[in-house]
This record gives structure tokens, sequence and C-alpha cells, in this order.
């Protein structure tokens, strides 16, 4: 298994990358939102190649091997919860990620949001509904796992349940948090804040962004 990948950006086509490490070029798909982050890295791809390094996800299937790759740590996280998701496959999940932010997405599941998510190609009204139901129930699932271990329940600060903190917490967890960690960056917060508001101040206190 393949967790990352450094080296020359010597090409980078509308959805895909390759990147030169060890004289070997690596083809990895990405989502506009990796694109657009690489494109900023500057450089000829010629003699002046730029340095860049990429998360990897590698989906093995009976027709080949294929290579996805993100700049965040929370693209790459919402993308495997994504393919978690029956009926989404990998190119679908990068459709998806193309359209959204991964912040946008969390927060659409966490508010529900059939649909923001419904605007994306390639999913329609019940493909959203399904997305939504079954990450809240595997969120449901990890919180569970969580305060089963009494170091974790014993840090995590209580979250009012049905207010904009607890899905700022649940947007939080889609992009790879864990409760006790995104609960502690939003304690303490503005209670009237907007949900969006709450996930930005939440990642800058996680050092994020």
């Amino acid at each position: 298994m393949f967790y990352s990948i450094k080296g020359k950006l010597i090409k980078l086509g509308p959805t895909y990358a390759v990147i030169e490490a060890a004289g070997v070029g690596y083809l990895l798909t990405v989502s506009g939102f990796t694109r657009s982050e690489l494109a900023g890295l500057g450089g000829g791809f010629d003699d002046s190649c730029p340095e860049a390094f990429l998360l990897t996800h590698m989906s093995v299937r009976e027709d080949g091997v294929e290579l996805f790759g993100f700049t965040k740590e929370e693209e790459l996280s919402v993308f495997r919860m994504l393919i978690s998701v029956s009926g989404i496959g990998p190119k679908v999940a990068m459709s998806v990620l193309s359209s959204m932010r991964p912040e946008q997405l969390a927060l659409a599941v966490s508010s529900e949001d059939k649909k923001a998510i419904s605007k994306c190609p390639g999913i329609g009204p019940k493909t959203a509904a399904r997305i939504i139901l079954e990450l809240k129930d595997k969120l449901k699932n990890e919180i569970a796992e969580e305060a089963g271990g009494q170091e974790s329940a014993a840090v995590a600060p209580d979250i009012s349940s049905g207010t904009n903190a607890e899905a700022a917490v649940e947007a939080l967890m889609v992009l790879g948090f864990p409760k006790s960690a995104a609960s502690a960056a939003v304690a303490g917060a503005d209670p009237s804040a907007k949900v969006e508001d709450l996930i930005k101040l939440a990642l800058k206190k996680l050092g994020r962004i």
C-alpha cells in the first residue's frame, strides 16, 4: 500500500498528475481541488519541474491498479468515506470532490443537505440520500466505539445535541478527526455561530488552515 509520493511534477492534466520519483513517473488521478493546488506550485513542467507531495490511495481492480492523489488529509479522508458508501466507486467519489471542497461535503452530510450533494455530476437525489444515510450511520458507529474507550470519553467535551456545534463536530468527523479532537476544537465557540464558521474555526485550532 502506498501512503504518499514526493517528487517532480512533470505533467498535469485535467484529471491527473504525473510525479517522477526515483526515475519512475507515477500517474495519479486527482480531483479539481488537488489539481488547482498543484497548478499553484508554478514551474514550467520542463527543466524547472516543481516538487510535489501527495497523499495516495491505491485502488486494485480486476482490470488494473489506479493511484489517487490528494494534497490534504481531509480530502483523502472524505474520499475514503465516499467509497465506503454502497454504489460509490473511486471515479464518482473524485467527481464529487471536484465539485465540492472536503469541508463543503462534510457540512452537507452533517446538515443532511441532499440538494447540495445531488448537484455533483453522477449523483442523483437517491444517491445523495444514501451518502448521507450511510455516512451518518458510520459516524454513529465511530462515536460509539470512541465512547467505549474511557480515556477518549474523558477528554471529549460535552456538545449539546441538535445544535450547530454538534453539526460542526459531525462534519469534522467526516473530515477524519476523532470525536474527542473535534469536540475539543469546537468547544467554547460562539453557540450562535454558523456551522460553516465553526468548522473553519475548528480547523484553525487543529492547524489545518
